[in-house]
């Protein structure tokens, strides 16, 4: 198995955790060993007193030995039996040292256990929480992006009512001067044949020359003006439809007093 969740803060270093199960499986083989050592030294001693005692007692019985010989085998017994004892006590103290690293290494175990157990019950809530905040957002981003839509279209179509609105104004802005200045053109140039009328007598075509000159001259600068404004509120009107803003003004025209 592969440990894939993150070691802090439940380790020191990238696995710890998997290195105490390494010393506690240890651990526990080498309680396993000295338990089974410990029982074959009980039993081996055990077996070795039986034995000489028999022998002992049989040696007595049989045939007297020396005091030397007595005093030897149980010096010997001495030395066994506290060799055995010694053993014994080395084996206690170090199978009450492998219980108690054993009882160390489960004690963290839990605990690690328990802090884990802590951290998913809050991972999860904190999951539940930003899974219902995203759907949240989620729903109102929608949201958001529906009704800026509909801005748009009412942007857009309010936009397109604002240049028809400003084209018509402009149309019928231009209309009416350009009426107007028909009309003083028509008017003006009746007078000016009216007066070619006239002068077509050789007696009053001198006297007239001048006010025929006046005339012609009044009408072409009507003319003039009628022109600037036709190309002035078409230019208006193209800058409108391209998009441009503040054109809504009217053309400034030049007042013409009539001859």
């Amino acid at each position: 198995e592969t440990n894939t969740l993150p070691f802090h803060p439940f380790e020191t270093q990238q696995g710890d955790i998997l290195r105490m199960e390494k010393e506690h499986r240890v651990l526990k083989e080498q309680l396993k060993e000295a338990q089974e050592k410990h029982e074959q030294l009980q039993s081996g001693s055990v077996e070795e007193v039986s034995a000489l005692k028999e022998l002992l007692k049989k040696s007595v019985e049989k045939t007297e030995v020396s005091k030397n010989e007595l005093d030897w085998f149980n010096q010997d017994l001495e030395i066994q039996v506290k060799k055995w004892q010694q053993e014994k006590k080395e084996n206690k103290e170090n199978l009450k040292a492998l219980r108690n690293t054993v009882k160390k290494h489960t004690d963290t175990n839990d605990r690690y256990s328990k802090i884990i157990e802590e951290k998913e019950k809050q991972y999860n809530v904190s999951l539940n929480t930003y899974l219902e905040t995203s759907n949240k957002f989620a729903n109102e981003k929608l949201k958001l992006e529906e009704l800026i839509k509909k801005s748009q279209d009412d942007c857009q179509n309010c936009t397109e009512r604002a240049v028809k609105a400003e084209i018509s104004v402009l149309k019928n802005w231009k209309e009416t001067e350009v009426c107007k200045l028909n009309g003083i053109a028509a008017n003006a140039e009746a007078n000016l044949k009216m007066l070619k009328l006239l002068s077509r007598s050789a007696s009053t075509a001198l006297m007239l020359k001048s006010q025929i000159d006046t005339w012609e001259i009044f009408v072409s600068n009507v003319k003039k003006q009628l022109e600037k404004v036709e190309t002035e509120y078409e230019e208006r009107i193209q800058m409108v439809k391209n998009g441009v803003q503040n054109c809504l003004t009217k053309v400034e025209t030049v007042d013409l007093p009539s001859p």
